[in-house]
């Protein structure tokens, strides 16, 4: 790992170490004095728009995205910023040199179930739990689309020269479709430095590559012997899902005994079994969480299935569905179950495998299967072993899958990035932290798109990840420790 950073990363300057104690030191203190409040009060402004993308919308006609650009152009006005509204894309920028810094970020969130949050999920919570900023959006991604604005505002009114513009780039289509920032990066000028500030801190240099395995299971059910029909679970792929269920029918007096045998093994989640009209319905709660972090949440669809084990079910689509969970994923997160899929990387970690959505067609259910996977196996290897475990399954268990979806991701490990050495000076110098180090992430963030783009922030290390929960929120605190960092980093990359 050594010998990685020393031959990959390159060393920040003198003159810019020097830069970073003294004016990014006054203008960090600077910002917190002047724009703290202010920083708040645009974030509770920008999570008011729930940017969800739609099926059957395209994102520049959605008036929910409509009315957010707005208020961001009205913003770049107010602060001094040229605006560029690229449709998917929107650019703010801060002067008009040649060679620029891009701050990547996005203003798309994923969907929140209402009746999971205290408030309104697109209303900021300030007061429910002192400290905290509620709302949807706040970590992932709207609250660095603040912070970056004031940076970029307090570095303006500090008269501060840089060699190189700053432009925020805010996307709007993270979250379900790279298509048409791929598309608009075939003629975006690449930038001197690109940042992205959808992740973590201290510096990101490794991302896995979000893949996904979607069996759909068709199967009618004689409704002769046991069986379970209804199960449900999930609310999208990227999220450990909370809460799955299903109805447990004509059920053995062995087969409740076995049941409440599992269910009483089952840790960390809550289990609730009622009497319905045409059986027994099994509910589990779990706990959401990013599923590039399957490790942070408590995963309701698995644990479902495991209340199941050893229990013989009828064939139909809800008992595959159940079998197939048990038999190729189970409880573990790193795909052991799954064939020879396992694999791991010394600096990336294991590769993560969570079943996180069950859909229902008709008779038809599609489970999600979301795999983060590090470099160290070829894809073509890994999409052969996944076909081979996938064949096995159904021949043991003499099921015929109706289809498969299988979409495996580029992980990426960077082996040169001229500026990673400079953000990590500033988080130590900011944080006092002086074992910072590179990290790996599960998570993959548009920096994939750029020639040298590294993440930097918002959330902390060891500390768990909200966005994409279903109580996702950003501390007052934080907020403030960004402000200073992303000032001194517009600072330090826009004189390199």
């Amino acid at each position: 790992m050594k010998q990685f950073i020393l031959a990959s990363l390159a060393l920040l300057t003198a003159n810019a170490h020097a830069n970073l104690d003294t004016r990014s030191d006054a203008a960090a203190q600077y910002v917190v004095n002047t724009y703290q409040d202010a920083q708040i009060h645009t974030l509770a402004n920008l999570v008011s728009y729930p940017t969800v993308n739609k099926d059957g919308i395209n994102t520049p006609d959605n008036l929910d995205f409509i009315g957010f650009k707005t208020l961001l152009k009205m913003k770049a006005a107010e602060l001094g910023f040229d605006f560029q509204d690229l449709g998917y894309t929107v650019l703010i920028g801060m002067g008009q040199q040649t060679d620029k810094v891009t701050i990547v970020t996005h203003g798309d969130v994923q969907p929140a179930d209402a009746s999971k949050w205290q408030n309104s999920p697109f209303e900021m919570d300030k007061t429910s739990e002192p400290g905290k900023l509620i709302a949807r959006g706040t970590e992932d991604d709207k609250g660095a689309i603040a912070t970056a604005l004031y940076a970029m505002k307090a570095i303006k009114d500090q008269g501060i020269t840089l060699d190189n513009r700053i432009e925020l780039m805010i996307y709007l289509a993270e979250e379900s479709d790279w298509g048409p920032l791929e598309e608009f990066m075939k003629t975006y000028q690449q930038p001197k430095y690109a940042v992205t500030i959808d992740a973590s801190y201290p510096v990101v240099v490794a991302e896995k590559g979000w893949s996904l395995i979607a069996p759909t299971f068709a199967s009618t059910s004689a409704q002769t012997t046991t069986y379970v029909s209804d199960l449900t679970g999930g609310a999208f792929v990227s999220q450990i899902p909370e809460d799955a269920s299903v109805v447990l029918h004509n059920a053995t007096d062995a087969n409740l005994e076995t049941l409440n045998t599992n269910i009483a093994t089952l840790k960390d989640v809550k289990v609730a079994v009622t009497e319905v009209k045409q059986g027994i319905k099994v509910s589990v709660k779990g706990m959401s969480a990013h599923s590039s972090e399957p490790e942070s949440g408590h995963n309701a669809i698995a644990h479902l299935a495991e209340a199941f084990k050893g229990i013989e079910l009828e064939n139909n689509s809800d008992g595959q569905a159940i079998e197939f969970i048990n038999q190729l994923i189970g409880l573990d997160i790193h795909g052991k179950q799954f064939g020879d899929i396992a694999y791991e990387h010394d600096f990336m970690g294991p590769m993560t495998v969570s079943p996180t959505v069950l859909k229902r067609d008709g008779n038809a259910i599609t489970l999600s299967v979301n795999l983060r996977r590090p470099v160290g196996k070829d894809e073509a290897v890994l999409k052969q072993q996944i076909d081979a475990a996938l064949a096995n399954w159904q021949a043991s268990n003499q099921v015929t899958l109706k289809d498969t979806q299988v979409i495996i991701g580029t992980p990426m490990l960077l082996d040169s990035a001229p500026h990673a050495q400079a953000l990590l000076d500033i988080f130590k110098h900011f944080t006092g932290d002086q074992e910072a180090s590179f990290v790996s992430i599960g998570g993959g963030t548009n920096a994939k798109l750029f020639d040298n783009a590294v993440s930097f922030g918002p959330s902390m290390p060891g500390k768990r990840y909200t966005g994409h929960s279903e109580h996702e929120f950003i501390t007052v605190e934080q907020l403030k420790l960004n402000l200073k960092m992303y000032t001194a980093m517009m600072i330090t990359l826009g004189n390199m």
